[in-house]
């Protein structure tokens, strides 16, 4: 097998091809780095002396049905620079990782058509291994998205489970993107995101929020020129809240029962719609 064709079917790049085994219905590739690409992994240079070789087992892109592994000889290198020693860089593959980033992008694309338990089938991997490849793709993603052409958001926190752990959610009400999550709630909550978005230069229009007294002076003191609007919700519900503490306040001035009763029953009447109202009949 060519050098060449390990760089276009699997992305090898820097290794020179050994030998080729079949053992179990798999295949796999021995492969080593090419001397003129050795280099010490921290510092670059390259007046490094060999010491010794390790070899890595990595899982790749399967050739049909067959399990595809490349076994990697790995040299170890003294710097004369740094004056340590230490494995050289692997290239095909993130540290700790037993895949290649080929195998992720291959398991990335099945992805988008198939489930995890489908993948992990097909790769004969571990189910695990399939939705790490996911977690790490989504976090390397969307963890950080860009606030530059930001224009009108919306916070607002959620409840994610029992003992008061709440979320603080800011979302880009032009795509319906979550642009931040913070742990908590409260103005505390937004603080790195005011930093980013201050970094960003993003010119922020409206910003909508509950009637929060901490979200509203967060608003003010990090976006002065941004319009707040209040969600029609908690508008909604301020202002029948304040229809049954003035019912009740009245219920409990009056002493004739029969007005008592006509007060109590009104309670609902305030709160229908006005198409839901019965005619008055005289």
């Amino acid at each position: 097998m060519s050098t060449s064709l390990l760089y276009h079917a699997f992305g090898v790049r820097g290794y020179e091809y050994v030998n080729t085994k079949y053992p179990s219905g798999s295949v796999i590739f021995t492969i080593r780095q090419k001397p003129e690409n050795l280099r010490c992994p921290c510092c670059g240079s390259r007046d490094v002396i060999r010491k010794g070789q390790v070899q890595r087992r990595l899982r790749t892109v399967p050739i049909g049905k067959k399990p595809v592994w490349l076994c990697a000889i790995i040299q170890r290198v003294y710097c004369t620079a740094c004056d340590i020693v230490r494995q050289s860089k692997l290239g095909l593959a993130d540290e700790r990782r037993t895949y290649t980033r080929k195998l992720e992008r291959y398991v990335i694309e099945m992805s988008q058509h198939m489930t995890i338990k489908d993948i992990a089938e097909h790769l004969e991997i571990s189910w695990d291994v399939v939705k790490d490849i996911q977690k790490r793709y989504l976090m390397k993603r969307f963890d950080k998205p860009k606030l530059k052409n930001l224009r009108r958001i919306a916070i607002d926190e959620i409840a994610v489970k029992k003992g008061h752990k709440y979320l603080t959610i800011v979302m880009d009400l032009d795509t319906g993107a979550v642009v931040f999550v913070g742990d908590g709630k409260g103005a505390d909550a937004l603080t790195p995101f005011w930093k980013r978005l201050k970094s960003s230069h993003a010119k922020i229009q409206a910003v909508a929020i509950d009637m929060s007294i901490a979200y509203v002076s967060a608003v003010l003191n990090n976006l002065p020129k941004a319009t707040i609007v209040f969600d029609h919700f908690h508008i909604v519900k301020l202002v029948n809240d304040t229809l049954t503490e003035l019912r009740r306040d009245l219920y409990n001035q009056l002493n004739d029962q029969l007005e008592q009763k006509v007060i109590k029953g009104t309670r609902w009447l305030l709160l229908k719609a006005p198409d839901n109202l019965n005619p008055i009949v005289a």
